[in-house]
Order: C-alpha cells, then structure tokens, then sequence
C-alpha cells in the first residue's frame, strides 16, 4: 500500500510553525534551540534512516516522518548525534547531557540567571543591574537611555558692517 505524499505549507514541529516550502535542514533551524550544525546533523540521519535526500522540502514528509523528526530532536544522543552538539551539556541540577528546545530552554535560561543572582556571584551582579556579563566594554558602546554629550550652540544671525557712510534721508 503506497502512502500518497501531500504537501503541506505550513507544519508544525516541536510548537513551532514551520514553511513547508524550505528544506529539512533550514526549516528545523527556526526552532529555538536548534542551530544549522544540529539541522544538518539531524538531517544526516533522516537521510540514513528514513531515505529522504537532504534537499527534500519538509512539505513532502509524511506524517510518519515528521514523528520521526521530533523523536531525533526529542532524543538526538540516541541516534548517534554527539553530546558535543547539545546546548545543556552538564546540567546543574542532573550532570546529565541533555538538549532543550523552545519554552524549556527558555524557562532554564531565566532559572539559570535568577541562581547565579541569588548566588551574588559576579556575572550575577552584572545580570541584576542590566551590564554586560562576559567582559565586553561599556565606556563608549551599549548605553540606554537618553544621550549625553556636548550642546552645540545656536547660531546668532550675522550682523552687517556699513561701508562706513552715512546713511541717506
């Protein structure tokens, strides 16, 4: 029995709404938390697994697919990607390797801040008053607010000098 392929032109993958027209690799980029070396890691064992060419629009899949995606995304240490690629590797409160995508890497971003605030550690301190935490210069470049600099002067209109006559009646 062959499965009829429908496009779809817009997906959603991961609660995110994806193009249907881009291809595998650049569509899973727009999700948060997957950047174009994960994608194209991803993509790599679409393409062992599931025989789909790397070029294929993410329309084309079926459904079948698409779950398989968000398994490998789910799940990507279990086929094969390495823990190098994540971007929680070591988490604080688990030691594991573990990779976080859309709402929950968000949620531990901000968990991540509000410790190292409590903590009143240096990049802490830095995140609790708005600076720049990882050494960049503040004395000339990202100010907020209002300017401060120097006023120019108005200019006063040109007075004009006779030619030294009198002035006629």
């Amino acid at each position: 029995m062959a499965e009829t392929t429908e496009f779809k032109g817009r997906l959603r993958i991961a609660g995110r709404e994806i193009n249907g027209h881009e291809s595998i690799s650049k569509a899973l980029t727009r999700i948060k938390g997957i950047g174009i070396n994960l994608a194209e890691a991803i993509t790599d064992v679409l393409e062992k697994e599931l025989k789909v060419s790397r070029d294929e629009k993410i329309g084309n899949l079926t459904d079948k697919q698409l779950d398989k995606v968000e398994e490998i995304i789910s799940n990507p240490e279990k086929y094969g990607i390495p823990s190098w690629m994540l971007n929680r590797r070591k988490d604080y409160e688990t030691g594991e390797d573990v990779h976080l995508i859309s709402f929950d890497l968000e949620f531990k971003q901000k968990e991540d801040v509000k410790r190292e605030i409590n903590m009143k550690s240096y990049k802490g301190v830095r995140h609790m008053f708005g600076l720049r935490v990882r050494g960049q210069r503040t004395k000339t470049t990202g100010r907020k607010g209002l300017t401060v600099g120097v006023q120019r002067k108005k200019q006063q209109p040109s007075k004009k000098k006779s030619s030294g006559g009198q002035k006629k009646k």
